[in-house]
């Protein structure tokens, strides 16, 4: 209930309200004062949005920021609450401490004064009423005995005026209430907080009744707003500390996150790289450590398999390497037998009974057939075991590929354009085997003439051998090199071994160099061998850094 004014005697008022410390009827603000502005908040709120349209591709960093937010919601929260809390408990004592004395000097001062006091009486009570312990300024309107309007201040505040007073207060304050009988006071006492240049005040108003003077005070809140701005500090530091602790913390948080991230990175990183027994030390029961658990015991697994994979490959290349060692010795006898039968089939006396000559030729064609099929299957063992190494020589390429095709009796069905001059240090065995691999397939399975030439790009050499038969069809290209290899599954027997090419790419690949098969626009297929014109780094590296199976492994 609003305390009122209400007359009780002759010359005397009395404000009844039974509860002096109860609600005041406050109006609508006019001007928000500094304290009742955003500030601190408002600015922190726009800070955040800002940044909440910010992205980060560092787990670490989002982490941190994530922290950040959390305890930055948390701290404006709480900094926010206990400041509005606190806002409202200082300027409700303050303001219920100056309006309960502001009614206590008027029910005791201008209560007191007769119903048309002259100037001199207004202005002598509102400087008894501004001597209060409140200390706030009064103004007291009232009419004289001849009906003139008369102003009473006490002349603090540089002279409070009625302009000083909001107009709304001022008709709140001369509206004639309904009285009920709970409340039979026809005025009451309003109040309303303001600000005038930057410094609050309370202003509050009340009207005698009968006739009585009308009193207006102003008392300037800037204490209170001091100490509400000295509170808005500390809590914007307490804030501002409270973020950087989140900050340290989200640090330290991250990193026990992510070093164990960071290690599984390094391990998964070591297990790529072949690294097979590779295991993460494991401590504690959360999730990361189930996850190195996880890790140790995949790539146990992938050891394992890997270990029995090398063991299944190295027991087939052992038996390929046995067999073909196994075949040498009666082979050679064999092969001794069908060069006497060779000879007797080329004696002009006719040596060999012409009913069983076509037997001996197919018993001395696949003699042939099978003694080069197993020195390849040894070639390949080889490869397979790492054990192929190169024996390095100055080559001219022209003669080196002239005595290719001279040896094989290819002169008439091979063009060869190649400058002399052109050396390079390679393998020179090594390098016969590839061009009688190619030259040899592109006779075979071309046609005449084949093409080879010669060209430098760069540090490389490029030997082109290129054949005028049909091509090799699209769905055969990616297997030429596959060892074994039919483009025909209804011609599953040829006269070649079927590992010809790819020995040629395996000696190609132990040079630095590559072979790559293509169709020419203008018709048969080309092979185009590349070769670096020195060889030399890759022997040098075979010596500091041998090849051997396996490595040494690391935990993490």
């Amino acid at each position: 209930m609003c305390a009122a004014v209400a007359g009780e005697g002759r010359g005397r008022a009395v404000l009844p309200d039974p509860d002096p410390y109860g609600p005041w009827c406050r109006l609508p603000p006019g001007r928000p004062s500094v304290s009742e502005r955003g500030g601190f908040g408002h600015w922190v709120a726009e800070r955040g949005r800002k940044l909440a349209g910010l992205r980060f591709t560092s787990l670490r960093l989002r982490l941190v920021l994530v922290f950040g937010l959390v305890a930055l919601t948390a701290a404006v929260s709480a900094s926010g609450i206990a400041y509005w809390l606190n806002r409202e408990a200082v300027l409700t004592r303050a303001q219920d401490a100056v309006l309960r004395d502001f009614r206590q000097e008027m029910q005791n001062r201008a209560g007191a004064l007769p119903a048309r006091p002259t100037q001199d009486e207004l202005q002598r009570a509102a400087g008894q009423m501004a001597g209060s312990s409140q200390r706030f300024s009064v103004l007291l309107v009232a009419r004289d005995p001849d009906g003139r309007t008369v102003y009473g201040g006490s002349g603090g505040l540089s002279g409070f005026s009625l302009k000083d007073v909001p107009p709304s207060l001022r008709a709140a304050v001369d509206r004639r209430q309904k009285t009920t009988g709970s409340d039979k006071s026809p005025y009451h006492l309003y109040w309303q907080r303001v600000s005038e240049r930057g410094t609050p005040f309370l202003v509050a108003g009340t009207k005698v009744v009968d006739g009585g003077a009308t009193g207006y005070m102003a008392k300037s809140l800037e204490p209170e707003a001091k100490d509400l701005n000295s509170l808005a500090w500390s809590l914007g530091i307490a804030t501002g500390l409270a973020l950087i602790g989140s900050a340290l913390l989200a640090q330290a948080a991250a990193t026990t996150v992510l070093k164990p991230v960071h290690r599984l990175g390094v391990a998964a990183r070591r297990l790529g790289e072949g690294r097979l027994d590779t295991r993460l030390r494991v401590t504690g029961t959360d999730e990361l450590a189930d996850l190195s658990r996880t890790f140790n015991k995949a790539a146990e697994a992938l050891e394992k398999r890997v270990a029995d994979m090398a063991a299944r490959d190295e027991s087939s290349r052992r038996f390929v390497a046995d067999m073909s060692h196994e075949l040498r010795t009666p082979l050679t006898a064999i092969t001794a037998v069908t060069e006497v039968l060779e000879d007797e089939l080329e004696f002009e006396g006719g040596g060999i009974d012409p009913m069983i000559e076509p037997a001996v030729r197919l018993v001395v064609s696949e003699t042939k057939r099978l003694n080069d099929l197993v020195e390849n299957l040894m070639e390949v063992t080889r490869f397979d075991a790492g054990t192929a190494r190169l024996v390095l020589d100055d080559v001219d390429l022209a003669d080196q590929i002239t005595a290719c095709i001279d040896a094989r009796a290819w002169l008439d069905a091979v063009e060869l354009d190649a400058e002399r001059g052109i050396h390079s240090r390679l393998d020179p065995r090594r390098l016969d085997v590839i061009l009688a691999n190619l030259i040899g397939n592109a006779l075979k399975h071309g046609g005449s003439p084949v093409r080879v030439s010669v060209r430098i790009d760069g540090d490389d050499l490029l030997i082109a051998v290129r054949d005028h038969g049909p091509g090799i069809p699209e769905e055969v290209l990616p297997h030429v090199f596959d060892r074994f290899y039919k483009a025909s599954a209804s011609r599953p027997r040829s006269e070649g071994s079927g590992l010809g090419l790819s020995i040629a790419l395996e000696n190609a690949h132990i040079h630095g160099g590559e072979i790559t098969a293509a169709n020419s626009p203008d018709g048969g297929a080309v092979f185009t061998l590349r070769l670096p014109r020195d060889a030399s780094r890759l022997t040098e590296e075979d010596e500091k850094d041998p090849s051997a199976e396996g490595g040494q492994g690391a935990t993490t």
